[in-house]
């Protein structure tokens, strides 16, 4: 590739870096984590360790996903683990949801009062479904 490919591909990764990294810590502010784990734990004079905690996560993943590492595991641990990431990450959702007032602020653009557990069912039937997908269809490529 020539330098200006090279480049523009560092800018766009950089970018996106950025881009994520910003959202990520916007999304933990916004849903108060660290202090909210502080104040559950009694941990209060721990809670520059739970930053690190957070950062140190985040930094040896992405190394882990750079590299392509994997860890071959038997498939009722991956299962396991699985099931546990997908609540973790759904419960995220759900928090995220309620801090902004999404729903409410849809139901009643959306005129949808009587529909809510429809538009609530069909939200988490679709996530189910496309993570599904992703992983029975895509993954296998």
């Amino acid at each position: 590739m020539d330098l200006f490919t090279n480049l523009t591909l560092i800018i766009v990764g950089m970018a996106g870096g950025i881009a994520v990294g910003s959202g990520f810590v916007a999304f933990i502010t916004v849903l108060d984590i660290i202090s909210r784990l502080a104040q559950i734990s009694g941990g209060w004079r721990f809670i520059h360790n739970y930053e690190y905690a957070i950062v140190t996560g985040v930094l040896f993943f992405t190394i882990i996903d750079f590299h392509g590492w994997v860890m071959p595991f038997p498939i009722w641990m991956t299962t396991i683990v699985g099931l546990f990431m997908g609540i973790f990450i759904g419960m995220l959702a759900a928090a995220l949801t309620e801090v902004i007032n999404v729903l409410p602020i849809l139901v009643k653009r959306l005129r949808l009062q009587i529909h809510i557990l429809t538009l609530l069912m069909a939200m988490a039937l679709g996530k189910i479904a496309g993570s599904l997908f992703q992983w029975m269809i895509f993954e296998v490529w």
